[in-house]
């Protein structure tokens, strides 16, 4: 079970830029804020039944202390209000709109995410 106060960052383990990001989120969170669970992982079925592996291919899953899991782009914010300095950024996604558009590109990038992370002009940080 997942340690009190964490949550759980369930992700694609296999994606270069699905890594650099859950690295990025834990360099700049405090220690006791998440947990990081590649969707390759064994563990993943044991402790997660209830979260299939090929939907956590297709999205990251945020599984919070009290058990609601947070799918996608829904759980940006919950990831931002946990990460040191990004908190207020986290307000942006109550602006009207916001979910339609996040929701969108959120689902667009996962879709494209290895031609992305591979494109050297993309603008994201190196793999």
């Amino acid at each position: 079970m997942e340690r009190p106060g964490k949550a759980v960052l369930i992700y694609d383990g296999d994606c270069a830029f699905c890594r650099k990001t859950a690295e990025w989120i834990a360099s700049r969170s405090d220690p006791d804020a998440f947990e990081f669970l590649s969707c390759h992982s064994d563990d993943l079925a044991k402790r997660f039944p209830q979260i299939e592996r090929l939907a956590c291919l297709q999205a990251m899953h945020l599984v919070l202390p009290g058990g609601n899991i947070l799918v996608g782009e829904r759980a940006i914010p919950e990831i931002l209000r946990r990460i040191r300095r990004y908190r207020l950024v986290a307000a942006l996604f109550r602006l009207p709109g916001a979910g339609l558009l996040s929701s969108a590109f959120y689902r667009w990038f996962a879709k494209n995410r290895f031609h992305i992370s591979r494109t050297p002009s993309s603008g994201m940080p190196p793999m």
